[in-house]
């Protein structure tokens, strides 16, 4: 049989083997999603039970608990951080202010989804305070690092806050400001470059079960965190109802070098 090249036909099929080989490639995503193969971008499964609290990681949650999201930086770390500070409900680990829905790891890590590696935090307001949340963020790694925190390089590791409220907008704003101050005044020369966020301006996204309170699980004491050793102001947080003294930060808070050689258990007061 003699064969013609048919541009026509060629140009034709060409659509369809790419929309089959689209297809074939969300089954595949989907697979390892442990979704359906025709689910259109499935959330990533993860465990309904913190893994070290005990309470449930999704919503809704209980009536008197809020809600924000961390990044600062791997988000292994910063995890543990927050699960032992008193009054934090639970926690979980996912991907913030990109634009790709339900993203993997592996997307995030290449840098092309735009999202960053976050933590959100439930808590109870009336044993911590947000200030006293904030009090953790800026001190367990260094906010002036850009798309960094010390040998993890790259967009998903910034620096970022991403609020739930418009209270709490107005907070994080004012801290990063006061932290600033704090940080020119401690000699450092460089700017913070943490993002803020309002409510609605970016979604969160699980991650992967296995990156879920991954320390506890694991026992893997990796942290490339930069903590600067300048804290907030007292008086800044005493103006916004902060419920820890310095007695507590200086015993429980992170330390320069790293922020993990603690125990996983949460802080008993």
């Amino acid at each position: 049989m003699l064969y013609t090249h048919n541009i026509a036909t060629e140009r034709a099929l060409t659509p369809r083997l790419e929309l089959h080989f689209s297809a074939d490639m969300n089954a595949l995503k989907n697979f390892f999603r442990g979704a359906a193969a025709n689910a259109e971008r499935a959330p990533l499964k993860h465990s309904a039970t913190h893994y070290v609290l005990k309470n449930p990681v999704d919503e809704p949650f209980p009536a008197h608990i809020s809600t924000v999201v961390f990044a600062t930086g791997c988000f292994w770390g910063t995890e543990k951080m927050f699960w032992r500070i008193p009054g934090v409900y639970t926690t979980a680990v996912g991907y913030i202010a990109g634009h790709t829905p339900n993203p993997t790891y592996e997307e995030v890590c290449s840098g092309r989804t735009g999202h960053t590696e976050c933590v959100r935090v439930a808590y109870d307001p009336s044993r911590v305070a947000f200030a006293d949340l904030l009090q953790m963020h800026w001190t367990c790694h260094d906010p002036t690092q850009g798309n960094r925190q010390g040998n993890d390089v790259g967009t998903q590791y910034r620096s970022g806050i991403y609020c739930t409220t418009d209270a709490q907008y107005e907070e994080a704003t004012s801290s990063k400001d006061a932290y600033q101050q704090a940080l020119t005044d401690a000699g450092w020369k460089r700017s913070i470059t943490t993002e803020i966020k309002k409510p609605g301006e970016a979604t969160f996204y699980f991650a992967e079960n296995s990156h879920q309170q991954y320390i506890a699980k694991t026992g893997n004491s990796y942290c490339s965190a930069q903590p600067t050793g300048v804290r907030l102001p007292r008086a800044w947080l005493a103006s916004r109802g902060a419920k820890f003294d310095d007695a507590f930060w200086l015993r429980h808070g992170p330390k320069p070098g790293c922020t993990i050689n603690v125990p996983d258990a949460p802080i008993a007061m």
